[in-house]
């Protein structure tokens, strides 16, 4: 589980924010709220308000960057910069991260510096009693060198200090076959988010959502009984094979159906021809029944997109219930729809906007003095009362 997670200079925020999924003693026990494997009591729900342009989004991109860069940014071409935007008005400086989060029952902390150019601080730390180092690398500019320090992580120290300047010294070991760096490579965070924002996945032939079903027939049966719950008009959805190239038979692609029955019989729709709403909630679905299943994080901008506000709670429900999150797996999102606050603690929402400079402003609805348990969220936030919502 996530405890919380820092960044400064990315984006459209360009101060140090933090976002924090930490539960204080006052807060009542709920089924929205799990004791991490280190005793922590954290949320399992997390949502982000704020008009338009506020940089809802741009709260949640942390996480996506830093799991790609510290698990995946060996496989980027050598000269190719390291895809980080800082705020336009701070070009010039660094880009810093930080993550605190359980793995295997012990509590560990990842921080990362770096621009475009090169990594400037990464380091590793696991905490028993303290935080203790298990690397450190960091960039001598009058060496031009990495000096790096190792306490238990594995890597051969001169394979180490070779590691390329755009390249996370954890996903370069796990290519090494270290183990601790390769057990990470099982973490799992779903996100429907990517440099650019929020990724519009296609339900088209071929699209990835269809072959995600066709590669996990449990998880189409757990969408269609999902769907069938939510009254889409569904009996039934098929995963359909086509070969586009009859000279190419082994190239075969996958597209999908929707199955209906009504008095006249019953017939098939493709997916393309499906509502936006059916659409959306398959792919949804594609993003957070893995989650669900093994634990780890979804993050995912616009939740409520396409769907009817009154599936917001049936959403959320998979997450709060033991039966369908055995491993208490969070959720992170952005959401337009406000009446999602009649569904949350105020520790379990955090406000966006921009303040005079045009940078990006976050805090936790909870550290706003004066607000009651019983307080009606949504009805003093659609008044204004709290700020983060659109002036028109």
């Amino acid at each position: 589980m996530i405890h919380r997670y820092l960044f400064k200079n990315f984006f459209s925020f360009a101060e140090k924010t933090e976002v924090s999924l930490g539960v204080s003693k006052h807060v009542p026990n709920s089924d929205s709220v799990a004791m991490s494997e280190v005793g922590v009591r954290l949320s399992k729900l997390m949502a982000v308000l704020g008009p338009n342009a506020s940089g809802k989004t741009n709260l949640l991109k942390p996480l996506a960057f830093i799991r790609w860069f510290a698990l995946n940014s060996f496989h980027a071409p050598a000269d190719q910069p390291i895809p980080i935007q800082p705020h336009l008005q701070h070009r010039e400086e660094t880009s810093e991260f930080e993550i605190v989060f359980d793995f295997e029952g012990t509590q560990w902390k990842y921080q990362l510096e770096l621009t475009s150019e090169r990594v400037i601080l990464e380091a590793l730390f696991r905490k028993v009693d303290r935080y203790n180092y298990v690397f450190t690398r960091e960039w001598i500019a009058e060496d031009k060198t990495y000096y790096i320090k190792q306490q238990g992580f594995g890597m051969d120290q001169r394979e180490a200090e070779k590691v390329r300047e755009n390249a996370s010294l954890i996903s370069t070991a796990a290519q090494y076959g270290v183990d601790l760096p390769s057990r990470f490579l099982g973490t799992s965070l779903s996100t429907n988010i990517d440099f650019s924002g929020r990724v519009r996945e296609s339900i088209l032939p071929n699209s990835q959502v269809a072959g995600f079903y066709h590669e996990n027939p449990r998880y189409t049966e757990k969408m269609v009984e999902l769907l069938k719950e939510w009254d889409l008009g569904l009996d039934d959805v098929a995963i359909r094979e086509y070969v586009p190239d009859p000279s190419k038979p082994k190239d075969t692609h996958h597209y999908m159906v929707g199955i209906h029955e009504n008095s006249k019989g019953r017939f098939e729709l493709n997916f393309f021809h499906e509502s936006s709403g059916t659409q959306g909630a398959v792919s949804l679905l594609s993003k957070i029944l893995p989650v669900l299943e093994y634990g780890g994080v979804a993050v995912i901008d616009e939740l409520e997109a396409d769907l009817h506000p009154h599936m917001l709670p049936h959403v959320l429900n998979l997450f709060l219930n033991q039966s369908t999150n055995p491993h208490n797996a969070q959720i992170l999102f952005t959401c337009h729809a406000a009446e999602v606050l009649n569904l949350l603690h105020k520790c379990q929402v955090y406000l966006v906007e921009k303040d005079e400079t045009y940078s990006s402003i976050a805090w936790r609805l909870d550290d706003v003095k004066g607000i009651r348990v019983d307080d009606n969220l949504y009805a003093k936030y659609m008044a204004g009362a709290y700020s983060a919502v659109p002036e028109i």
